[in-house]
């Protein structure tokens, strides 16, 4: 598996884990009944878990695009050194954005989220 595929893997295993917290802290929230139901007239979340669910929205978001840049990459034969480099910068910035946003640090957050965009650039870049 290339270095690529193994960031892509990584990322897929992150959005689970934000996932899980997020349900973790939405049950927290509004109970386990109101989670199970029909979650018409669901409240907003808000707080940590409000944060939670924006937090793994972003994160699906973000995945759909270096998901397919990184599968184009590897069917089109481009994969390189620069790839995984861009790959790395990807997951480890999406790591950090789903921490910093859980901590609730918007600066930092939207630094981290910029980071995970130059990695998908540098993917892109390859490919063309």
């Amino acid at each position: 598996m290339t270095p690529d595929l193994k960031y892509l893997l990584m990322s897929v295993v992150l959005t689970f884990v934000q996932v899980l917290i997020a349900a973790a802290a939405a049950n927290q929230a509004v109970g386990l009944t109101t989670l199970a139901g029909n979650r018409e007239d669901l409240p907003v979340l808000t707080g940590f878990a409000g944060r939670a669910k924006r937090a793994h929205l972003n994160m699906i978001e973000n995945l759909v695009l270096f998901a397919a840049l990184v599968l184009i990459a590897a069917v089109a034969g481009k994969a390189n050194a620069t790839t995984a480099m861009g790959a790395a910068i990807f997951f480890w910035a999406r790591l950090a954005h789903a921490v910093v946003y859980l901590l609730g640090i918007p600066w930092l957050r939207t630094v981290a989220w910029f980071v995970s965009v130059i990695g998908m650039v540098m993917i892109a870049w390859q490919l063309f």
